[in-house]
């Protein structure tokens, strides 16, 4: 009996020293047992505690402290992994939580001033003579699903290719495009010589180009990867490791459905490449519609959303970085995948707000439950 009421006499002691206050108790149930609440409907019946607002209203609008927190209803707002996917995260979880798949915190003011860098480092592009283009027509949203052809001429007007393919990058990539079967449910498979060619694209473009080395020593220093081997190794299996987009057969990769193209059910899918258009386009597999998004560059690189006939095959809007080199488009969608995987990136070019979309492929893994790349493009609006 004297254990008893002590316990009674300590549980006592400590109401009364806390049934005053929302000290951990924000978003709690009523509870009849404190003498004030902490919950949204402590301000309906106005017995709420003294505290309450500045512990519970204020603190309940940032992610400050709560990020990784299990899931609450009471919360106006929230700071787990899920509150991107149902759009109620607190309006700093992208500055204060959002660390990607990695662990590691990237905050968008981070990427931001990265994708500047790397902009800026894009020497391999294309220039104003060595690239023209010929966008003809125009055409709003609620037209792009009407498969008309409104350009009489081809979308590249001019490539310079002695300059622009003879490059080590350009080079590298040109040599993958034709070692996929572009239809879903045709399982892929890579000879010795192919597997090599996709090493040799990734040490091109990320290891022997300063903008490529660039966004190594980034996600170096925010822990994501701590060694070149282990960065190019990642970047192997994330855009080139295999998986089933159709009936079971490894058929597809980041790398082919973004770079290459794919047909599925019946129209174009992915095919966000600039380079890989121009070449279907000169071979006369490919017939350009028209545009229905130019982004606000002057130079290159810019974006263009697309309309086109691939051999027979739609692709309603096709949004693709236009002259920027092999190294750049890598780079950007491999930081955008790795930093907001499945999210909107919110990048900066020469000062102009940039936005690409990336989706994980959820089916299957590789590593320790890595995801590859199941899609990434231009966000053309």
């Amino acid at each position: 009996m004297k254990v008893a009421a002590i316990l009674l006499l300590c549980m006592a002691l400590f109401h009364q020293g806390h049934s005053n206050s929302c000290q951990g108790r924000c978003g709690y149930g009523i509870d009849t047992s404190y003498s004030c609440q902490c919950n949204t409907a402590c301000e309906r019946y106005n017995d709420c505690c003294s505290d309450y607002y500045t512990l519970c209203k204020e603190a309940a609008l940032s992610c400050n402290g709560r990020c990784g927190e299990s899931y609450n209803a009471q919360n106006p707002c929230h700071c787990n992994s899920l509150c991107p996917q149902y759009n109620n995260c607190c309006s700093d979880y992208s500055t204060l939580c959002n660390a990607g798949d990695s662990g590691a915190t990237i905050t968008d003011a981070e990427i931001k001033s990265l994708s500047e860098t790397l902009f800026a480092l894009d020497t391999n592009k294309a220039s104003a003579s060595q690239l023209i283009l010929d966008p003809q027509a125009l055409v709003a949203d609620s037209q792009t699903s009407s498969q008309s052809d409104l350009s009489s001429r081809p979308l590249y007007k001019f490539v310079d290719e002695n300059a622009l393919f003879s490059r080590p990058t350009y080079a590298a990539l040109l040599n993958l495009f034709d070692n996929y079967k572009r239809i879903t449910g045709q399982a892929e498979s890579f000879t010795s010589q192919q597997l090599t060619e996709q090493e040799t694209f990734l040490k091109e473009t990320m290891l022997n180009t300063e903008l490529g080395r660039e966004l190594f020593a980034f996600l170096y220093t925010k822990g994501v990867y701590k060694s070149e081997a282990e960065f190019i190794e990642d970047l192997k299996n994330m855009w080139f490791g295999l998986y089933s987009r159709y009936n079971g057969a490894m058929d597809s990769s980041g790398f082919e459905h973004i770079f290459a193209g794919e047909i599925k059910g019946g129209k174009v899918s992915g095919f966000h490449n600039w380079i890989r258009f121009y070449l279907l386009e000169k071979r006369g597999e490919l017939n350009y519609y028209s545009h229905s998004f130019n982004g606000p560059w002057s130079n290159y690189p810019d974006v263009l959303g697309l309309q086109f006939h691939w051999d027979g095959y739609y692709k309603q809007v096709g949004s693709a970085v236009i002259g920027c080199s092999p190294e750049f488009d890598l780079a950007l969608y491999s930081l955008c995948y790795i930093a907001r995987p499945g999210k909107y990136c919110y990048l900066s070019l020469g000062g102009k707000q940039f936005i690409i979309q990336t989706y994980t492929w959820d089916n299957s893994s590789y590593g320790n439950g890595k995801k590859y790349i199941g899609s990434a493009y231009p966000v053309s609006m």
